[in-house]
């Protein structure tokens, strides 16, 4: 079979041979005539030589997302299915260590650009914010019912991204029962966490904080805990099954709050001890340091604030205003877990945004460990863009 041509640049070949998997439209020289979204194309060499096979994106910025880079091993239902074999069969020993809430598939990270797949209990979500994951999207489904016969698919492709790309959003049942509007997936065998996979944020639930709210409950015991961007309360959980005092969960999303009530009479854990603020987090806390308030431990796990790279700057003083706030309010001797989950926000800036914000603050403190997304968001490392999420454990003394 003849594919169409996408042909680049002179000299503009090296990331596609470092195997990064978005082709941008700056790079192309010539499209075959005809070409339409989501059909399968060559990437070539301006004399015409092969480089890999790609899906074409015709209003999207990237052009074409890369699948294959082996001139015999072009885009088919074969290499799809494999790859999604693969990809649950790494994610097999943390499903034996007690998660029924795991990502199967992480988009570039498992080689399948824009296909999020994440699985609750019995029920398998996907999300496809491009034309690429609309391509693989049915072999995926195919694949997955094989490896999880009584599972029920449902879709969540309503990202930004997908519109960017232009396509339309879409949401509902593919096969099998309708999600319940809350159901509780074990963490860690320890923990359930609520997730809503109907009208939740993303596909219902962050599984990518799992090791992080791991750690919040070993650093809760006796502490005073201040949740902020609570969404339904994973980290507040979390920090009550370790003992915590007290714990304050602050997000503006009431039904997010009311979730996360819910999930804690769920576990068993004392009411008692934790409020529930629908506010907006910066101005808790700006109202908070006035009063001179003091936690133990300060948990800031916001939303992407950089969205481009036109953004990232805005970005970058909104990282260093809220970690100065969540600085202020750390007793000495306790600790703060903050997070970046903007993928173009380098480690090493936003270890340099939270220095700044120390020193802002006027307080000194030391980094105990670097924080990311759990082992099943999985990192690609020729897309250092599918390493989105860092966090840092910093000690005030």
């Amino acid at each position: 079979m003849t594919y169409p041509r996408i042909t680049l640049h002179q000299g503009r070949e090296r990331s596609v041979l470092r195997r990064h998997p978005w082709l941008f439209s700056k790079a192309v020289a010539s499209i075959d005539e005809g070409v339409k979204s989501g059909q399968q194309v060559q990437i070539c060499v301006a004399d015409g030589s092969f480089l890999a096979w790609g899906i074409y994106a015709e209003k999207s910025q990237i052009t074409a997302r890369l699948l294959s880079f082996k001139e015999n091993e072009p885009i088919d239902d074969e290499l799809i299915a494999a790859r999604v074999k693969a990809a649950c069969a790494l994610r097999g020993p943390l499903m034996a260590r007690g998660n029924d809430g795991v990502r199967l598939i992480a988009a570039e990270g498992d080689y399948l650009p824009g296909l999020i797949v994440d699985k609750y209990n019995d029920f398998i979500v996907l999300a496809c914010s491009s034309y690429a994951a609309e391509a693989v999207k049915d072999t995926a489904i195919d694949t997955l019912s094989q490896i999880f016969p009584t599972a029920s698919f449902y879709e969540r492709s309503d990202s930004r991204s997908r519109l960017k790309e232009g396509l339309t959003a879409r949401c509902g049942v593919i096969s099998g029962a309708t999600p319940p509007d809350i159901l509780y997936v074990r963490e860690n065998g320890q923990i359930y966490l609520p997730i809503d996979i109907k009208n939740g944020h993303k596909t219902g639930g962050y599984l990518d904080q799992r090791a992080s709210r791991f750690k919040a409950g070993q650093l809760s015991r006796n502490a005073r805990v201040l949740n902020c961007f609570s969404y339904t309360g994973g980290f507040g959980l979390w920090a009550l099954k370790g003992g915590a005092k007290r714990v304050e969960n602050v997000d503006v999303s009431g039904s997010a709050l009311q979730h996360a009530k819910e999930g804690c009479a769920f576990n068993h854990l004392d009411p008692g001890r934790c409020r529930f603020i629908k506010e907006d987090v910066f101005a808790y806390l700006r109202a908070q340091a006035e009063k001179k308030e003091q936690y133990d431990l300060v948990i800031l796990d916001p939303p992407k604030f950089a969205e481009s790279q036109a953004t990232l700057k805005k970005a970058c003083r909104g990282y260093q205003d809220i970690n100065r706030l969540g600085l202020q309010l750390v007793r000495p001797g306790g600790r703060l877990l903050t997070f970046s989950c903007s993928g173009l926000m380098e480690p090493s800036l936003f270890q340099k945004i939270c220095a700044d914000a120390a020193l802002d603050a006027g307080v000194s403190a030391q980094v105990i460990s670097a924080l990311r997304q759990d082992e099943d968001h999985v990192i690609s490392l020729p897309c250092p863009e599918s390493f989105y999420l860092k966090g840092l454990e910093i000690a005030v003394n």
